[in-house]
């Protein structure tokens, strides 16, 4: 009798112990796909975890999840972060990813954005920050400072490229990552390039964005740059179409009129109204138009004007009167276009 409840006993002990293993070493997943990513958001704790879990249909057993969790001490040090858990995974490859806390990264692709407000939807839309944390540290100058930058030019430490980093970081550690990632950016010969052409690298990155709004045609941008410097150097306004449209924050407009110009006349974006450089870059200019700025031709051009036959292509002088004529050919063209 004695054997027969030992030998029970023992083959109980057995099937708890084949179905923990089981349990823990197999497949612990029953999502549908190829993968499900938890996000734990700063501050939250080891039940709305579960909570979460528990209503996405993450776990097969959720009870054996939350038991080898609490041995490893999960609750007490969980990470904040985003967990990619691919099918397939079991509770113990799922346990030892959460206290090690080895979030997988969010690759941010910048591209040309406009605005510090587009800029702040985009990177929110990714990081567990959102957009309205990330705008009020781009608009905080005293964050700023420590940078050498204003809530005018804090773009200018974005430089278009793949970002690798993880969904929690805050919006300080965000700006300090592109700013790190722009100055390695400036190697000695863009600044000695710079300095050639008499402009900072803010400056250089500013005229960037006015070169990148008014074309696409990379192999005529130095062109175009040498002709912003050659006003710049002159004292003249440099009377660029892309700054009004920033200035209304309106970039759909096709010609810009003086009563556009006169809308805005006061902001110091309007270059219509105002000498000099605008305060700060009108959007975030490629890698490759910011390049084409520093390798700026010398050249006696002072004007330019797209070509009648919407190549896309510009035609360049430094006689006022000619430029006038090349104008008057362009918009010619363009009624044309409009009417038909």
């Amino acid at each position: 009798m004695i054997k027969k409840i030992l030998l029970s006993t023992l083959l109980i002990i057995l099937l708890i112990g084949a179905f923990l293993a089981w349990a823990i070493f197999g497949s612990g997943t029953s999502f549908s796909g190829k993968k499900y990513e938890l996000y734990i958001p700063t501050g939250a704790n080891f039940d709305e975890v579960l909570s979460t879990l528990d209503r996405d249909h993450v776990l097969k057993n959720a009870s054996v999840f939350k038991w080898l969790a609490g041995r490893m001490e999960i609750p007490q040090k969980l990470k904040a972060g985003k967990y990619e858990i691919e099918s397939g995974t079991s509770i113990l490859q799922l346990t030892r990813m959460l206290h090690n806390g080895r979030q997988t990264p969010v690759n941010m692709v910048i591209t040309k954005l406009r605005t510090k407000e587009d800029f702040a939807r985009f990177a929110g839309k990714q990081l567990e920050c959102d957009s309205a944390a990330i705008l009020s540290y781009l608009d905080n100058t005293d964050s700023l400072k420590k940078y050498g930058l204003d809530s005018n030019t804090a773009l200018t430490a974005v430089i278009p490229n793949t970002y690798t980093m993880y969904w929690n970081t805050t919006a300080p550690r965000l700006y300090k990552r592109l700013y790190g990632e722009s100055q390695k950016f400036w190697t000695n010969e863009r600044k000695q390039k710079a300095s050639k052409l008499g402009l900072s690298e803010t400056q250089v990155y500013t005229l960037a964005s006015i070169l990148e709004e008014e074309t696409n045609k990379y192999d005529e941008m130095p062109t175009m740059a040498s002709v912003y410097i050659n006003r710049l150097r002159k004292g003249m306004r440099l009377s660029a179409d892309p700054t009004v449209k920033y200035a209304l924050r309106n970039f759909s407009i096709k010609r810009i009129t003086f009563n556009h110009i006169n809308s805005v006349a006061e902001s110091p974006f309007n270059t219509y109204r105002h000498e000099g450089l605008p305060p700060g870059p009108i959007c975030i200019p490629s890698q490759k138009t910011i390049d084409a700025t520093l390798d700026a031709l010398s050249t006696g051009y002072l004007f330019f004007c797209a070509k009648p036959d919407f190549s896309g292509y510009h035609n360049f002088t430094g006689d006022e009167q000619e430029h006038f004529k090349n104008a008057k050919a362009y918009q010619r063209a363009l009624d044309s276009l409009m009417i038909k």
